[in-house]
């Protein structure tokens, strides 16, 4: 196995020290209050907080090795109690909020936790009744509570008894996050201090620009859950570290007004965020028609052609004045919408499709595609704002190394399954050696389960998923993500799956975005519930020409899915039907489904 030689600093309590050392009365987390107005709180303000924290956890007994965790979503507090345990080279296990009481008890359980912060009574006393079935757990903390089982009480404690703060060593675990995986109980994945202070100082090299004015300018929203390594490393650690702020958004449907308020410079999303912009703005348009919708659609056309002209070396004056027109007109209203000072965006977690790609780089908001897993910290390729290839997830970032293995896909492929390699990778999954050796090659590499290609410069595209795709009847090889991804692109869709698994052809089940769907179905005169939408015919059939014109030349006629099924209910956390990172449960789905699919083929 490579030894890494790792930049300073490698672990997470230096990290900290360093940014509180730099930048100690700068604004670090704003939080929105009652009245809707973000209150900040700097670094000197936090770091008062985490050494209490800390000091109380000493009091408790908290010590080298063990495991301290919290349901919480994305909080001030979230940060005190993370850093504090830190300081005593303790493990963090965060948790969802919006999670299934049997998957607290398990991680609970399986990571052996000592103390544990819950974020409100609600949630205690779901589980006031665990420590006495789970034998290491002796102590819950409430938040938002008062009393002597308060968070705020311990701190109380702890400052009285003030105990200083130990440096891990950069192999030390830092974190267990459990990855909610699309079967079974999730699996507890250990990244230590020095997988998320590389990553971290990797990614930031990628992004020069957020350094300028040493960070000051250098402002974000926080929109992941930092329960995943993706909104950790890429959101707060980077921003602790670069001198920056951020604000943590209020919810997922307050994130328009939230960005508005906090007027980022820089965001970090999901393409879920952006697909879902792009297809409003489309909605909205063809809603307003007339002058609005024809200045859009000159704009976006006009975007395309300064593109393609630039691929050439080429410019138009007449192509630019209309994108002048539409710019001034239009897309500065769209900016102004995301706060007015964003300058770009980084997205993970699935590939970007290429063409809302463009369409966000043509009207001035770059949106850079990245890749990685919770496995290694997150991110082992990036694109970045001096070197990107749209439709590409990047290039490896510094000392990560991609490799390409064929052997594990048909014959005469040109792509294979992503192997990572760099000081990113975990350590190994928690109690779970036979899938630590399954995930690991021999020489230190992390089989990804992902299917890609790399071109000659090195730039990483994304091909599937190698459990997933599967053969036809005809044994074509079918890769349903590429399929349902390109479908979604479609304003009527916002979820697709494929399925065809050794049968004669695929089929699609659709869940429309009954938002778009409602103004069609009033001009048809049809209901607009979506139950009684779902189920009208013509529905089924207008998505089906829809969907299989917007698939015509760009998938083999074989992959083209033949019948259809539409849904009137979302896929969804509550159902089950997804995962916390809004990946798509498919065995569920399918089981769930399984008389409709039956019924199709019939």
């Amino acid at each position: 196995m490579q030894a890494f030689q790792l930049e300073k600093p490698d672990n997470l309590v230096d990290w900290w020290q360093e940014s509180l050392d730099k930048y100690a009365d700068r604004n670090l987390i704003g939080t929105k209050n009652k009245d809707g107005v973000f209150e900040w709180a700097t670094r000197r303000e936090i770091n008062a907080r985490i050494d209490h924290l800390r000091s109380g956890l000493a009091l408790l007994g908290v010590s080298e090795g063990d495991a301290v965790g919290i349901i919480a979503n994305n909080r001030l507090e979230w940060v005190v109690a993370a850093f504090a345990t830190w300081g005593r080279i303790a493990r963090y296990v965060p948790m969802y909020e919006a999670e299934l009481v049997q998957i607290w008890k398990y991680i609970i359980t399986d990571s052996q936790i000592k103390v544990l912060f819950v974020s409100k009574p609600e949630i205690y006393e779901k589980i006031k009744h665990f420590p006495a079935e789970i034998p290491t757990l002796q102590h819950i903390f409430v938040i938002d509570a008062a009393g002597d089982s308060s968070m705020a009480a311990l701190e109380k404690r702890g400052a009285a008894s003030p105990v200083p703060p130990r440096s891990p060593q950069a192999d030390d675990i830092a974190e267990l996050i459990y990855t909610s995986g699309t079967t079974g109980n999730p699996k507890g994945v250990l990244l230590s201090h020095g997988n998320f202070t590389s990553n971290s100082i990797a990614g930031q090299k990628m992004y020069p620009e957020l350094k300028k004015n040493d960070g000051r300018d250098t402002l974000t929203l926080a929109i992941l859950p930092w329960a995943h390594s993706f909104g950790q490393t890429g959101e707060l650690f980077a921003i602790i570290r670069l001198g920056g702020a951020l604000g943590l958004a209020e919810s997922p449907s307050t994130i328009v007004d939230d960005i508005v308020k906090v007027k980022p410079t820089f965001l970090v999303a999901v393409p879920r965020v952006f697909n879902r912009i792009y297809d409003g703005l489309w909605a909205r348009m063809n809603k307003e028609g007339g002058l609005p919708k024809a200045l859009f659609v000159m704009g976006v056309e006009a975007g395309k052609k300064r593109r393609q002209l630039a691929a050439q070396g080429r410019s138009d004056f007449l192509t630019n004045l209309k994108f002048k027109i539409a710019d001034k007109i239009v897309f500065s209203k769209i900016r102004e919408k995301l706060g007015g000072r964003v300058m770009g965006a980084m997205t993970g977690s699935a590939a970007m499709n290429p063409e809302i790609g463009h369409f966000f780089f043509d009207i001035g908001l770059p949106v850079y595609d990245c890749y990685g897993l919770t496995e290694t910290s997150p991110a082992a390729t990036m694109n970045a704002s001096f070197a990107y290839r749209l439709g590409s997830v990047g290039r490896a970032i510094d000392k990560v190394r991609i490799v390409i293995d064929s052997s594990v896909v048909e014959e005469g492929a040109t792509d294979g399954e992503i192997i990572i390699y760099g000081p990113n990778v975990m350590k190994g999954y928690h109690n779970r050696p036979e899938d630590t050796a399954a995930a690991m090659t021999p020489d230190g590499g992390f089989r990804t389960g992902d299917r890609g290609r790399l071109d000659k410069d090195g730039y990483l595209f994304i091909t599937g998923r190698i459990k997933e795709q599967y053969k036809l009847e005809n044994g074509k090889f079918c890769f349903p993500v590429s399929l349902e991804e390109e479908i979604c692109l479609i304003p009527y869709v916002q979820q697709a799956v494929i399925y065809g698994f050794n049968r004669p052809f695929n089929i699609c089940i659709v869940v429309p975005d009954f938002e778009v769907l409602t103004g069609w179905a009033k001009a048809k005169g049809l209901p607009t519930e979506p139950q009684a939408l779902a189920a009208r015919p013509e529905v089924a059939e207008m998505l089906s020409q829809t969907i299989t014109s917007h698939l015509q030349g760009k998938f083999g006629g074989y992959e083209i899915p033949k019948k259809f099924l539409v849904l009137a209910e979302p896929f969804s956390l509550d159902n089950g039907m997804l995962t916390q990172t809004m990946k798509l449960k498919r065995k569920v789905v399918l089981d769930k489904l399984k008389d409709q699919i039956e019924a199709l083929y019939r």
